[in-house]
């Protein structure tokens, strides 16, 4: 847990110290790869401290069903949370309008994505976050 709290404070350093009302792109909240399976995925915890501190998240998984990822975020003390997030089905989608994109799995198609299309649709400065290892 101490260094998933890192990795999302990282976020918010890079960000300005702020993440209340930015978009940040999550790409990837299974586990591991080739999977749709979420159980212990470092993801959960990224997303709940960033969404703690404001982030609009707006999420893409190839393989975890989206009301997975709403159940995994859900939380009694905070419900108002739910309206920060959004699960889409493309990660173009996802990024568009964004100011950070964060890798949370190690997803092969995500080395084949065109990122000079992604940063060209997102907000500036554009920073990017490799939480995979």
């Amino acid at each position: 847990n101490f260094q998933k709290r890192r990795f999302a404070l990282r976020i918010i350093e890079c960000l300005f110290n702020t993440v209340t009302a930015k978009k940040i792109a999550i790409l990837g909240f299974a586990f591991k790869k080739n999977t749709g399976d979420t159980r212990e995925s470092p993801a959960i915890l990224v997303c709940k401290y960033l969404l703690e501190e404001g982030a609009k998240l707006c999420i893409y998984d190839p393989k975890v069903p989206k009301q997975q990822i709403y159940t995994d975020l859900r939380s009694a003390e905070r419900p108002d949370d739910m309206q920060l997030i959004e699960v889409t089905d493309s990660p173009y989608k996802a990024t568009e309008g964004a100011h950070a994109i964060v890798f949370c799995t190690e997803w092969d198609e995500f080395t084949k994505l065109d990122f000079k299309q992604m940063y060209d649709k997102m907000l500036k400065p554009a920073f990017v976050f490799d939480g995979r290892k």
